[in-house]
């Protein structure tokens, strides 16, 4: 039994403070981390996409700094030389520009989609899915039979008498946007229509009843709901657009060429394995600082769902 002296000198609790709740304890991340049966299946693919994805990528670095010395030098050949360094803008100018015209087509289309009738959905969505279904390297070469001076579209323009002679459609940088917008379409249609379709239409019909525009309940209400699906349409079609090969390859000219031609050159052409992988090295540590960059101003977290 405690005493009243004894009761009095013990030291008084803390209190507990006031607002939100604590972060979570060791104890708890020591939770979160831990596997449950379920969880340990996903082991072997965890497994697998270390070897696949992460080993490769140590290796290009290291390769980088090691080959054929130990040093920088493969760095500074790159930044020492302003063809190199024109290369790498040209190739983020080019990824910008295939991106926005993308967006351009595709936004319309996936709209469309949502507003046809079972039957032409079901045509516009096998147009937009043609493409996965053939070869990219067969579909590159139907675009230079197309865009080429003697293809379908110059030939139909002589025909009609709209041009005089062959519009330069290939070999150049607008035969570039042309086959990777053509190629990438699909990646921003699909997660964009998936969007659309889960919008509640009856909210747009509700601000048309409050008063709105048709299009100004448009921009104000079916459009920010469309932002998750963009972002990651957008996103996956600008990342695949920097490591583009076989279609500027084929439709661009010795002018607009991209990383990816660059890279493929000094493999197997000068066998410079070092600085190709200095460049594959300076491609991806772009595009992670430019993605930071983003974030700081857009959260792409958010827009694409992964925070909760």
């Amino acid at each position: 039994m405690t005493s009243a002296p004894d009761a009095a000198a013990a030291p008084p609790e803390a209190p507990q403070p006031a607002g939100p709740p604590l972060p979570a304890t060791n104890a708890s991340w020591r939770e979160r981390l831990a596997l449950d049966g379920w969880g340990g299946l996903t082991l072997p693919l965890v497994a697998f996409l270390l070897v696949v994805f992460v080993a490769p990528l140590a290796i290009i670095f290291s390769r980088s700094f090691t080959d054929p010395t130990l040093g920088l030098d493969n760095y500074r050949a790159f930044f020492g030389s302003p063809v190199y360094l024109n290369v790498l803008v040209n190739t983020f100018v080019t990824a910008l520009l295939v991106t926005g015209v993308t967006l351009l087509i595709g936004y319309p289309y996936a709209y469309l989609m949502t507003l046809a009738s079972p039957l032409w959905r079901s045509v516009l969505l096998v147009v937009v899915l043609v493409p996965f279904w053939t070869s990219l390297l067969v579909r590159s070469f139907a675009l230079v039979l197309l865009l080429g001076n003697t293809g379908v579209i110059n030939q139909t323009l002589l025909a009609w008498g709209v041009i005089d002679e062959p519009v330069a459609l290939m070999r150049n940088f607008t035969g570039v946007v042309i086959g990777m917008v053509q190629v990438l379409l699909p990646f921003l249609v699909l997660p964009l229509y998936a969007s659309m379709r889960s919008i509640d239409l009856r909210l747009v019909q509700a601000a048309e009843g409050l008063g709105a525009s048709p299009a100004f309940a448009f921009w104000r209400i079916f459009v920010p709901l469309t932002i998750p699906g963009a972002a990651a349409g957008l996103l996956l079609v600008f990342i695949q657009s920097l490591g583009f090969y076989i279609t500027p390859a084929l439709l661009g000219g010795p002018g607009n060429i991209m990383l990816g031609e660059l890279i493929v050159q000094q493999v197997s052409a000068v066998l410079r394995w070092g600085f190709a992988a200095a460049l594959a090295a300076v491609l991806l540590v772009t595009t992670m600082v430019l993605l930071a960059l983003v974030n700081r101003f857009v959260d792409l977290r958010r827009h694409l769902g992964v925070s909760r």
